[in-house]
């Protein structure tokens, strides 16, 4: 079993960077969702209310600046803001959590609204503000801007079967889905379908995690990650179908970094293409029904 794909998305909901390697973070990735947009009330704005977010190219440059880059060729580079700079705040929510986030400038806003819509750009000035959902983590546990762990994991052979359990429900032809639809941080090859279930903690290449709660998925799969295109009802009828876990139709698992013996700061390990995963603690359960 080894890591295929690493993935980093800059801006909640918006294009993902693939780089080969990828620092692990307490919080995930490096540069995994640090920025997102917010609508007046200070609630995040993803994919499943703006599915055009997808086309929006996303790149980080070594001095952390973010650049946007629209479908028409629109670019625009916008500075990280700081609270200790003295650049303002927004009191944002993403499912619930409310956080304090610091605005980008005034002409990154006349740029979004111009392009994109009447939203605001926020970045995670303090990656320690957002506490992980305290049934499935331990005190201190912080995320990002992502929904609601700091990496999710999916493999490549239970996609294929996933694939395989799609075109038995639609014999009439249906499209092959991309890994890109369920957007993960991390891709592992050479396993067993569905394995993934099953694990409790795992070490990739050399850094642990612990598999804390599969992942529910939304409308965000059916979308079409190149085009922004609403792509019908797969893959969620057939997961509904043939993969519940906890009630919801699942594809993937969530993650949540450790911290080794002796490491301090931020950095907690890098992750590699081609790193092998070893499966350290095995035996979890999540029932359908979630009892």
């Amino acid at each position: 079993m080894h890591l295929t794909g690493l993935h980093v998305y800059p801006v909640k909901s918006m294009y993902r960077l693939s780089p080969d390697t990828a620092v692990v973070q307490p919080w995930g990735l490096a540069g995994d969702r640090r920025w997102m947009l917010a609508d007046a009330n200070g609630r995040f704005v993803s994919q499943r209310e703006d599915a055009a977010l997808a086309r929006v190219r996303t790149g980080l440059l070594p001095d952390g600046v973010l650049t946007l880059t629209t479908p028409d060729g629109s670019r625009i580079e916008v500075p990280a803001p700081a609270v200790a700079a003295g650049d303002p705040l927004a009191d944002v929510e993403v499912w619930g959590t409310r956080f304090r986030a610091a605005e980008a400038d005034k002409e990154t806003h006349r740029w979004i609204a111009e392009h994109l819509g009447d939203y605001r750009l926020v970045h995670l000035d303090d990656p320690r503000a957002r506490p992980v959902d305290p049934e499935y983590s331990a005190p201190g546990d912080s995320v990002s801007m992502a929904d609601g762990y700091p990496l999710l994991l999916t493999t490549t052979a239970s996609l294929d079967r996933l694939n395989e359990l799609i075109a038995a429900e639609n014999p009439d032809g249906h499209e092959t889905l991309p890994m890109e639809r369920f957007r993960p941080s991390v891709v592992i090859g050479g396993t067993e379908p569905w394995a993934e279930d099953t694990w409790r903690r795992i070490r990739i290449g050399s850094v642990t995690f612990k598999v804390v709660k599969p992942c529910g998925r939304c409308m965000i799969t059916t979308t079409d990650q190149e085009t922004g295109e609403r792509r019908g009802k797969e893959p969620l009828r057939t997961l509904a179908r043939h993969h519940r876990l906890l009630r919801k139709a699942a594809f993937g698992q969530n993650l949540i970094p450790e911290r080794p013996a002796g490491v301090e700061g931020d950095e907690l390990g890098t992750l590699r293409l081609g790193d092998g995963l070893e499966v350290l603690e095995d035996g979890a359960h999540w029932p359908a029904d979630g009892r």
